[in-house]
């Protein structure tokens, strides 16, 4: 039933789309000395180009993971007090894009910088092709500016990475406790009374694979364990999905620029300002707006790109 009423809503787009397009070439043809009309026609095809945009979209995102909740995690890279910092405005960056999306974001664990930003964010966040839209964000962001940490006023590059997953239930990937190691501790940072007096932190290792989550946000140790095990089988099901692609040759080549110094995106601020996916080419000169949360055209012209033969 799920899968018959989104066929239903994309021939309804499709008739819909159909309609405004024969309402313009009349329009054309009537009234082509009218400026009123001209006005109008305008209006209608940009309404229809952006449902065409959102039709295609909405067709790319077929992949069985694509309408699960998304586990994201932003993690700076070398560079110290700055890749902290950058770290922090990407982590602004998205809070707000999901707010206009309307999607929820549940921050599972985030850990505040030495002296700005942060080292390191795991956020939750769920809505309508939640992972299916933020897939293409996995990889390595480059910020280029005049430093404001830099007395002498010169300009830095920064690298963040970037890394989102699918919400996997337990149902999906079995986890054996006896392939577990949890460990508490103290938590850090800024908090309530219980901050650095009770072991409520939780790290969780996977033995077999050695990958490590931890949660440390909330003052109970019963849910940042609950939190921890969902990062952790976000990311060895992550682990397992990435030996699959690497049998799939074609699959491996797109991967290949998600790794580390190798950025799928440049946040350009100083001498010139530009921001710039490495993949689509698709650029923006608004940096505050793209920084401020607006990022749909470099999310669709991910999904766009990531079809293409």
């Amino acid at each position: 039933m799920s899968e018959l009423s989104r066929i239903e809503k994309i021939l309804e787009t499709v008739e819909r789309l159909e309609r405004n397009v024969g309402d313009a070439d009349e329009l054309l043809q009537m009234f082509a000395d009218d400026p009123a009309a001209q006005k109008e026609l305008t209006r209608t095809l940009d309404r229809s180009a952006r449902e065409l945009r959102e039709l295609e979209v909405s067709l790319v995102l077929s992949d069985p993971n694509d309408a699960k909740t998304a586990i994201l995690t932003i993690h700076p890279g070398a560079g110290g007090v700055e890749s902290c910092d950058w770290a922090e405005m990407l982590y602004r960056m998205y809070m707000r894009y999901f707010e206009r999306k309307g999607f929820k974001a549940t921050v599972l664990d985030l850990q505040p910088g030495d002296v700005a930003g942060i080292k390191d964010a795991t956020i939750e966040i769920s809505g309508e092709f939640a992972y299916g839209m933020l897939k293409g964000e996995s990889g390595v962001h480059r910020l280029v500016r005049v430093s404001p940490f830099d007395s002498a006023k010169r300009r830095h590059t920064s690298f963040t990475s970037v890394f989102v997953m699918p919400e996997v239930e337990d149902v999906e990937l079995n986890i054996s406790t006896d392939d577990l190691r949890v460990d508490a501790f103290r938590a850090g940072g800024h908090g309530g009374q219980n901050v650095n007096k009770l072991s409520t932190a939780i790290r969780i290792t996977h033995i077999p694979t050695g990958i490590v989550a931890q949660c440390q946000n909330e003052r109970s140790q019963h849910q940042n364990k609950e939190n921890a095990m969902k990062i952790l089988r976000a990311r060895v099901y992550a682990h397992e999905q990435k030996k699959l692609d690497m049998e799939r040759e074609k699959m491996q080549e797109a991967k290949t620029d998600i790794a580390w110094g190798h950025q799928i995106r440049s946040y350009v601020l100083f001498p010139y300002q530009m921001i710039k996916d490495h993949r689509t080419e698709h650029e923006e000169h608004n940096v505050n707006a793209v920084l401020d949360g607006e990022l749909e055209d470099f999310l669709t012209a991910t999904l766009l790109w990531q079809t293409r033969p």
